[in-house]
């Protein structure tokens, strides 16, 4: 019996070493290209649009095809599995070392240490990222430290919080129909040119997220690319008429925000991104082009950039609780394939 409660004692300690030595994100070192030296810190954590699966593959593209390190940070439960219904990020200190932060959390409301790091980022004046909710990325609530970070702040010092001040919008409405209606991209006329839809035509990208509703005109800031919303949940489907397509939503856009650094960054956002988005090679490409953008790389963007699929990417529908249980953040490594 002793030996049986030893042996059992053994087996818990070991779990438990393994459990506290499993990491809790995961990164991709560069190899060669023209992104060979930055460091993209790409951050996860919403419920719904399983960003958890999005932001390895992104980082995986930028890493293999382009050179970048990326680290890829998730929300982490107790017991160090991948859970986007709780507030805890660990590895923010990444962004210390980041050249760029991209970012796709929902309603977050981060403990005030890890919370510091991005505050800290976003100020510094280096670019931003933001993708589909990271317009109502927080959700802090009065009287704590970085409440005015959460999503529609009501004071007038930083009023819409973190969505409208840095990225240009807060969450304002489903412009589409939610889980109806899926998303054509439109290049806007007077982006024809823009870097960041070079090697893209009308139709390229694609989502099954539906167009989110924006105030227009989007005050100091540059629409790229615009919601075709579409009669149903297929790439080939027809758009719908009437209103909603007149006018049509940008779903892409830049701008800059001046810290408390006082140094101006570039910022790109759109509301694209579920890990189903990801699966059009438009989307794709929008999103590598936008990171060159934001890093002042455009120069070397190519005329058509690779963003082709690494490794196995099997993407889930979007949904509340969709995510894969029990996942861990090294299920994601370069390596998983």
């Amino acid at each position: 019996m002793r030996s049986m409660l030893a042996a059992a004692l053994l087996a818990v300690t070991l779990v438990s070493s393994l459990s506290a030595q499993e990491p809790q994100w995961v990164v991709y070192e560069g190899g060669e290209g023209p992104g060979k030296g930055k460091h993209v810190v790409l951050i996860s954590g919403d419920e719904e649009y399983r960003s958890e699966e999005t932001m390895p593959q992104f980082g995986k593209i930028l890493a293999k095809h382009h050179g970048f390190k990326c680290t890829v940070l998730f929300a982490i439960d107790k017991d160090g599995a991948i859970n986007p219904n709780v507030s805890n990020i660990p590895g923010l200190e990444a962004l210390k070392s980041a050249d760029l932060m991209i970012i796709f959390t929902r309603f977050r409301n981060l403990p005030d240490d890890q919370m510091q790091h991005i505050v800290d980022y976003v100020e510094s004046g280096k670019p931003v990222i933001g993708m589909r909710t990271a317009t109502h990325a927080f959700n802090i609530p009065n009287g704590r430290k970085f409440a005015k970070y959460g999503n529609g702040f009501g004071g007038k010092d930083y009023a819409g919080g973190f969505g409208k001040q840095v990225l240009g919008e807060r969450w304002v409405n489903h412009h589409g129909g939610h889980g109806k209606e899926s998303t054509r991209g439109i290049i806007a006329k007077e982006a024809a040119d823009h870097p960041i839809v070079r090697g893209i035509k009308d139709g390229d990208i694609w989502g099954t997220t539906d167009v989110y509703t924006v105030t227009l005109p989007l005050p100091n800031s540059t629409p790229i690319v615009y919601g075709q919303v579409l009669k149903g949940m297929k790439f080939d489907d027809a758009p719908v008429e009437g209103k909603k397509n007149n006018p049509m939503m940008p779903v892409s856009w830049t701008r800059n925000y001046k810290g408390e650094s006082g140094k101006e960054a570039r910022v790109f956002n759109t509301t694209m991104g579920a890990s189903e988005d990801f699966t059009a090679e438009g989307t794709r490409r929008m999103m590598v082009n936008g990171t060159y953008w934001a890093l002042g790389l455009e120069d070397q963007i190519a005329a058509k950039s690779n963003v082709e699929i690494v490794g196995e990417f099997k993407a889930n529908p979007f949904g509340n609780n969709g995510f894969k249980k029990g996942a861990k953040p090294s299920d994601h490594a370069m390596s998983a394939r």
